[in-house]
């Protein structure tokens, strides 16, 4: 479904394609068409609206709907390491995002934490941990983009005790406490925490013309059909759209930015949604795929000028993948909590944020208090119980009558430590449908990441004992297999022997290309990157209006 204000001739040379339309994409295509330039944004999946999207569970759980399907048309292998034989893994691919427009930012749960000061500069900090680096901006030169995320994208929350300065009060007050919530909160506080209301990027009340949730219960993988949660499809893209300056040409997938004689990208090649090649005539070009498929485009995009791929002088395309760890423990209590309502979390804590020595390894991150499966009836069927559960017959039956109303779990979300040999490449014998090679992931969690993991889940246990719960089992906490925060592959820095982008998003080796997703990221955080990505689109929008405007491209 397309729905279009503008629509651009191919052959005519517009100031801006972007290349992607998820949390960074939809916002740089706002704010450039808001600031008067011609811009249109290439996605590769398919235009749905709000009144597209379903809570069919069979759909989009295990037909992948969001993800474009599973009739192989995007193979991706992995590996966890060099040495290793790339495989395709049964299930969910290793790089895992949604093609549609939107992005992943349809499907997410909404979990809008800020990075804190600690994030840019660890490095400082912590001294020399693997390839930790600083950021060349810090939280101070970021946070009025923190802010305007915050009231233009529309996050709803209330300031809690370890929060950084915030220049302006949170738009809506939070969403209702969930049950989880109200017991993550008496068990973290029995401990001397200081749970916190969640920050999320849906919304409790009317806010810019969009309704307040209706808590249904389907936000975690689902897209909203009621345009309270802040996609940039429901916030950036119809206001790009209304400019009369951007048109969202979807179903198009890139596959080459040619570059010319002074090294500088004049189009953009890409298939049409009947495999038909096309090319798009620009000035410039904005990158903002995703932290796995942005490396894979500039791989494919070799030439004899740029022979590593291009922007990658520096040998750092596609290194340093950050996925983020995480753990889940499980518990179930007394009475019916009811967790299939409303949105994931409602109570974080972020009383271990920082790093600390005395814990023996690096990292730090916080816990959520979330339904986690049992958001879903057939999932939570199939893999819902604790491991010592019956799988049949009417012990089982009984378990999931009583468990699935009784559930809840806490997630721990924690630091990947930025490791060279965890990269996005190209696979050299699989190819995608239309003949280009495959993504490859190679991957292992560090072993710091992996430990700090462990500690949230050991905190996890110990909140859910203080708050009275029946019976508690963990997930294990080992190397992952797959990674929807797809951080680090493109890292943003003042030296260009050392990161790929500058601290503007522009390309250190091509002055008209631009690089701003996941992938600019120099750290990981602590498991909540979406914010800072909006953040971060906001202010390279700014920053690359003024070098157009100043003739600078």
């Amino acid at each position: 479904m397309t729905s279009q204000a503008t629509t651009f001739p191919t052959k005519q040379e517009v100031d801006f394609v972007v290349v992607g339309s998820g949390a960074a994409g939809g916002v740089l295509a706002r704010e450039l068409s808001r600031a008067g330039f011609d811009v249109v944004v290439l996605e590769q999946g398919q235009y749905r609206k709000a009144a597209d999207f379903t809570h069919d569970e069979f759909s989009v759980l295990f037909m992948n709907e969001m993800l474009g399907g599973i009739d192989g048309d995007h193979p991706q292998s992995f590996r966890a390491s060099q040495g290793d034989k790339a495989e395709i893994l049964p299930g969910l691919p290793p790089a895992l995002y949604a093609r549609t427009v939107g992005g992943s930012s349809v499907h997410y749960s909404g979990n809008f934490w800020r990075f804190h000061p600690i994030d840019f500069n660890e490095h400082s900090v912590l001294g020399d941990i693997e390839s930790l680096a600083d950021w060349p901006i810090d939280y101070d030169e970021l946070e009025p983009y923190y802010t305007k995320v915050d009231w233009e994208i529309g996050v709803s929350g209330a300031p809690g005790h370890f929060d950084p300065y915030r220049s302006r009060p949170y738009p809506v007050p939070p969403l209702p406490v969930k049950s989880s919530g109200v017991l993550f909160e008496r068990g973290a506080k029995a401990l001397g925490l200081h749970p916190q209301s969640a920050p999320m990027a849906i919304l409790s009340k009317a806010h810019n013309g969009r309704p307040a949730c209706m808590h249904c219960g389907f936000c975690l993988a689902f897209g909203c059909e009621m345009n309270a949660k802040s996609s940039t499809l429901a916030t950036m893209i119809p206001e790009a759209e209304a400019t009369g300056r951007c048109e969202i040409r979807s179903e198009s997938t890139v596959f080459n930015l040619p570059t010319d004689n002074k090294g500088r990208i004049r189009e953009v090649l890409y298939y049409d949604k009947n495999g038909n090649e096309q090319a798009q005539r620009c000035k410039a070009t904005i990158l903002a795929a995703n932290g796995a498929e942005t490396p894979r485009l500039l791989f494919l995009s070799a030439s004899s000028r740029f022979p590593q791929g291009l922007a990658n002088s520096s040998g750092l395309v596609g290194k340093y993948l950050m996925f983020n760890c995480h753990s889940v423990t499980h518990a179930v209590f007394e009475h019916q909590l009811n967790e299939y309502k409303s949105v994931q979390c409602t109570r974080i804590s972020l009383d271990f944020y920082n790093s600390d020595a005395k814990r023996g390894f690096y990292g730090g991150g916080g816990l959520d208090a979330r339904p986690f499966l049992n958001s879903f009836p057939i999932l939570f069927g199939m893999s819902g119980l604790p491991p010592d559960a019956p799988t049949w017959g009417s012990d089982y039956k009984q378990l999931l009558s009583e468990y699935f109303t009784r559930n809840m779990a806490v997630l721990g979300s924690t630091t990947s430590l930025p490791v060279a040999s965890n990269n996005i490449s190209l696979d050299p014998t699989l190819n995608d449908r239309f003949g280009l090679p495959a993504l490859r992931v190679t991957y292992t969690d560090h072993e710091d990441d992996l430990a700090m993991a462990g500690f949230l889940q050991e905190r996890a246990v110990e909140i859910l004992e203080a708050a009275g719960a029946k019976k508690i089992w963990r997930d294990p906490v080992e190397p992952q297999r797959m990674g929807a925060h797809l951080l680090g592959t493109c890292r943003m820095g003042d030296d260009p022997e050392h990161s790929v982008v500058d601290r503007y998003h522009r390309s250190h080796d091509i002055d008209n290309l631009f690089i701003c997703d996941g992938s600019s990221f120099v750290t990981s955080g602590r498991g909540q990157p979406t914010m800072t990505i909006q953040a971060l689109a906001f202010r390279a929008a700014e920053h690359i209006a003024r070098f157009a405007k100043s003739n600078e491209i």
